[in-house]
């Protein structure tokens, strides 16, 4: 399978690694030192037990014409950089080409053949003016939720964290011949890649933690153990996961977990730095929309009330625009003795 992950970062690289050493042809889109590392020694994985795999055989292009028509592209950015890719990303599709949406938060295809009142509606928090859903044909995407953690510690080298799970789902939630190719190849490289009857519900589960430890976490600067272990904080993320189960809900989602059992998956994860808390420490801008922007509109959209989500949001929202006007970036550090 031709594969192209645009994305070479942490998940994009541990995807693309893993596939090119299961036979799978795969090119990288990148830039700058990543570029030019993939191809002078390929891409290079720390697994969890400290061994190392070495995918030699993988390529990296700048321009996506170089890369030519793909079966699969693994779209592996922050939601709020998939419209910079346009329309430059239309060089990888073929007639049958396949876009997995391998991103956090509520996707911008959420209403594509989604049965209801909504079906086929744009969201615009995540796709404004629906330049997303006219460039990328719905009938391409599948929807991905990613469980990994990894990290780029150096260009073309990922330190894997915890995790190999990629869950699939096609948006109408048939088990298409397509889908089913995808999860095997997957599965060759060692991946979990079970195929969603309703990737939707597993998509507001991942959603459900990001949501709230999320900003909470960039407004306070602190770690999902103390967030949940401080019970303020902790009350003030279920509000909100509460909230947001009812938004949910309201959409014909079922949660097949309790909120406690959610707080106390995020516990467990320990003295974790969530990526909005280190998109702030880099002076990165925020990946808000997808996560929050989207279920306050979501919630107007079922005439849910989300007062708490609502709140959090604007705060998070002004903290993102004075760190991007002021060109800066915010951490804490310890004072000199």
């Amino acid at each position: 399978m031709k594969i192209c992950v645009v994305g070479a970062g942490a998940i994009g690289g541990y995807l693309g690694a893993r596939l090119a050493l299961a036979g799978e042809e795969v090119t990288f889109i990148a830039r700058y030192r990543n570029l030019e590392a993939i191809n002078a020694q390929g891409f290079r994985l720390i697994l969890e037990d400290g061994s190392e795999q070495h995918a030699a055989s993988v390529r990296a292009v700048q321009r996506y014409a170089d890369a030519g028509e793909q079966d699969a592209v693994l779209l592996t950015v922050k939601a709020h950089q998939v419209r910079d890719l346009l329309p430059d990303l239309r060089a990888l599709f073929g007639p049958r080409t396949m876009v997995v949406t391998m991103i956090n938060g509520i996707p911008w295809w959420y209403f594509h053949k989604l049965a209801g009142p909504h079906e086929g509606r744009t969201l615009e928090s995540v796709d404004p003016g629906g330049v997303l859903g006219a460039n990328i044909e719905p009938e391409r995407v599948i929807g991905s939720v990613v469980y990994p953690a990894a990290e780029l510690v150096a260009p073309g080298v990922v330190k894997v964290i915890e995790g190999n799970r990629f869950t699939l789902g096609e948006p109408d939630g048939t088990r298409s011949e397509r889908i089913e190719a995808l999860s095997r190849s997957l599965m060759r490289a060692g991946f979990k890649a079970p195929v969603a009857k309703d990737i939707r519900s597993e998509i507001w589960v991942k959603l459900w933690g990001n949501l709230s430890f999320n900003p909470i976490s960039a407004l306070t600067h602190a770690t999902l153990e103390d967030i949940c272990r401080f019970p303020p904080t902790r009350q003030l993320a279920a509000a909100m996961m509460a909230e947001a189960q009812r938004v949910a809900e309201a959409l014909g989602v079922r949660f097949k977990i309790t909120l406690e059992q959610r707080l106390a998956g995020a516990e467990a994860v320990g003295a974790h730095k969530t990526s909005m808390l280190q998109d702030v420490e880099h002076g990165r801008a925020l990946e808000l929309e997808a996560l929050v922007g989207a279920v306050v509109e979501l919630g107007r959209v079922t005439a849910v009330p989300t007062p708490t989500i609502d709140a959090i949001y604007a705060a998070t929202t002004l903290l993102g625009r004075t760190l991007a006007q002021q060109h800066g970036r915010l951490r804490v550090e310890p004072l000199p003795h």
